[in-house]
């Protein structure tokens, strides 16, 4: 026979965690005097790191608070733009595509693509990086400090999601999208050996990864990258615009953050296309050929 019940009502924005047969709100929630309303919330598919204000009653609660028969209460979703002190980010094995367009934009995007789910955790609470996933059970790990799960289907709209949610600032054509290093100008004498010699005969003025040595210089779809950081420009702008440019207004974190770090250099010169050598390649770990753009 179920014990005592409580009755969870969640935001809208959340109804997507829940299993189909609980979004019929409110979800019945059993007390047993032990779980904590934090453990409740997540019993029924919600992790932690998308949840926000919490009621009970009517009154404010905390997670640790322990749920009693005739409770109802109520899960708020994190307000965006979500606070962050810097931008930087880890993205799961999943999200490549979107680690290469956030580099492409300026911000800095950790992504490894054989990572486990405790690499991932180890480095993002190590370096201070919000881990960006779309593994519910991942987000749900306890030891995991800061995480945020992704919205869309396609590299288009998780992208949108992430500049929607913590509207970060925007530095274009200064990091590696293959290493997420920065860029630094270049002589084209310096780099010309690496060059085609179409490339050489066409482009004057190249930059260098400080990281992997990849060298960049300004190519034929230029367009196409500049409409993609046109309209990130454009959601960052608008996500800006809902909380005043005040960014204690915005959401912050549910768990302690680790200390902070030095800010990313900033915005250098422009650059689009890239090239490296054998040499550049292994230092990278990788095989020196050319990579497309994102």
């Amino acid at each position: 026979m179920a014990g005592p019940q409580a009755r969870v009502v969640v935001a809208d924005e959340l109804a997507l965690f829940l299993r189909p047969k609980l979004r019929a709100q409110p979800v019945a929630v059993t007390c047993d005097g032990v779980s904590t309303l934090g453990h409740v919330i997540e019993s029924i598919g919600i992790p932690l790191t998308e949840v926000a204000e919490l009621l009970v009653n009517g009154r404010p609660a905390e997670r640790g608070y322990r749920p009693r028969g005739g409770d109802t209460v109520q899960v708020s979703t994190v307000p965006r733009p979500q606070r962050l002190d810097e931008a930087r980010f880890l993205l799961d094995v999943h999200l490549g595509t979107v680690a290469r367009r956030l580099r492409l934009l300026g911000i800095d995007a950790a992504y490894h693509r054989d990572a486990d789910d405790d690499d991932l955790i180890e480095e993002s609470n190590a370096e201070g990086r919000v881990l960006l996933t779309q593994d519910r059970g991942l987000l749900r790990r306890r030891k995991l400090w800061r995480g945020a799960y992704v919205r869309g289907g396609n590299p288009e709209a998780q992208l949108t999601d992430i500049l929607d949610r913590f509207a970060p600032a925007l530095a274009p054509w200064t990091r590696c999208t293959a290493c997420n290093g920065m860029l630094v100008p270049a002589r084209k004498e310096d780099v010309e050996p690496q060059l085609k010699p179409g490339t050489r005969r066409t482009y004057a003025a190249f930059a260098r990864c400080q990281a992997c040595g990849q060298v960049y210089w300004r190519g034929a779809h230029a367009s196409r990258l500049e409409a993609t950081i046109d309209a990130a420009a454009r959601t960052v702008s608008e996500a800006r615009a809902v909380s005043g440019h005040n960014p204690l207004r915005a959401g912050t974190w549910p768990r302690p953050a680790p200390p902070s770090r030095s800010k990313a250099a900033s915005r250098g010169d422009a650059w689009i296309r890239r090239c490296v050598t054998a040499s550049d390649g292994a230092r990278a770990g990788g095989t020196g050929r050319p990579r497309r753009c994102p």
